[in-house]
């Protein structure tokens, strides 16, 4: 039986998996003998948790943290909010590891789905961006990320989903969990850590816009150094992601690997950097965790300031959004994402939440239409 068909088989099973892209395709997690669900008590324990070496492939965790979970982590409070009663956080332990192309082929289940509704509308948008404006002018925040959600009610094939997803918007950093009540869908581009012994990366993206038949790799590269706008957003999340990584790190190792350079997806461009550095001795998860987590390009800057202001905005969970999936070896050696561009279905409702960043010369309109571009590629896909 080749890979792709054993994809098949296991999807019908109805047996658990995870499917995460690595450099070459993907590798599908299955087996699992461990799922963790995490809350606000045992989380530091799973991370203090020292695990015996094999030597394996599947030596290691893989899940993740869900924003409500990472504020704890660090002390933040997130006041009562309307949720779907989705767990915080969920870590698996798996005894199989097989690997695939970037080429998924399944035939898809046909499922009905409704039209999306979002959670605020534009008018509501501009009241909650006009107060935020009003903060960064007093010096409460430098930058901000409102967050807006669409939701349906629907049933979906979450393997169909994501392999035409992959066919369309590949992302490096794209991944699917599929549990028996829950799945998750991503296409996410952004790297929150890549670590491997003492040395440690971030990729911080700070900076979209539209692709259009008159705009290419190029020209978009040139629009982001002429916009101001765009130029600022992106220094203040570098100096904040560098600020993070700077805690954890020897002194003088944290460097800027690649500034401001132009990455494509398939309906806009992002502005991206690449910052590496050298960790301190006696670093472990838990220290980590906590200097990177909830990753500062989704949140705002500064991020405590900033969290705090979105936390008591804010009606409804974020759950999966602008948390961060990936795993976590037993040697160690980790690597996680932020979770944006994703689609959570549980109890048979769909969500998809994006965030556009203000600052102190953003254009409310010019944000809100920038968080529909953001969600339309997973929009696209219950059509």
């Amino acid at each position: 039986m080749n890979r792709s068909n054993q994809l098949i088989e296991i999807h019908k099973s109805g047996k658990p998996f995870i499917i995460y892209k690595s450099q070459k395709g993907f590798n599908l997690y299955t087996d699992f003998s461990k799922k963790i669900i995490l809350n606000n008590k045992n989380i530091k324990s799973f991370l203090s948790k020292k695990n015996k070496k094999k030597s394996k492939d599947v030596d290691l965790f893989i899940g993740f943290f869900g924003y409500e979970l990472l504020n704890n982590l660090i002390d933040i409070k997130v006041p009562k909010q309307k949720n779907l009663s989705f767990p915080k956080g969920i870590f698996y332990k798996p005894e199989k590891k097989i690997k695939l192309s970037n080429k998924l082929i399944y035939n898809k289940e046909k499922f009905g789905s409704g039209s999306f509704k979002i959670n605020i509308n534009r008018k509501n948008y501009t009241k909650i961006f006009d107060k935020f404006k009003k903060k960064i002018k007093s010096g409460e925040t430098y930058q901000i990320k409102i967050c807006t959600k669409y939701k349906t009610k629907s049933r979906i094939d979450p393997l169909d989903f994501f392999s035409r997803l992959s066919k369309t918007n590949l992302a490096p950093e794209d991944f699917m969990i599929k549990d028996n009540n829950y799945s998750i869908i991503s296409c996410s581009p952004e790297n929150l850590i890549t670590k491997k012994g003492t040395n440690i990366s971030t990729k911080p993206i700070a900076g979209t816009v539209k692709k259009t038949k008159y705009l290419n790799k190029k020209k978009a590269l040139i629009y982001f150094r002429k916009n101001l706008k765009e130029t600022k957003e992106h220094n203040m999340i570098v100096d904040m992601e560098r600020n993070d990584l700077s805690r954890i790190c020897k002194v003088g190792s944290v460097k800027l690997s690649k500034q401001k350079i132009v990455e494509e997806y398939k309906d806009l461009f992002h502005y991206v950097s690449l910052i590496k550095g050298k960790l301190k001795k006696n670093m472990n998860n838990l220290d980590i965790i906590k200097a990177m987590m909830p990753g500062g390009s989704v949140i705002g800057c500064p991020k405590i300031n900033t969290l705090n202001l979105l936390n008591n905005q804010e009606k409804e969970n974020r759950n999966i959004y602008t948390g961060s999936f990936g795993y976590i070896k037993f040697n160690g050696d980790m690597r996680f994402n932020i979770i944006i561009r994703s689609i959570l279905n549980f109890k048979n409702i769909s969500e998809i939440s994006v965030a556009s960043g203000v600052v102190v010369d953003s254009n409310a309109n010019h944000e809100f239409n920038e968080n529909f571009i953001k969600a339309k590629a997973l929009i696209d896909l219950f059509k």
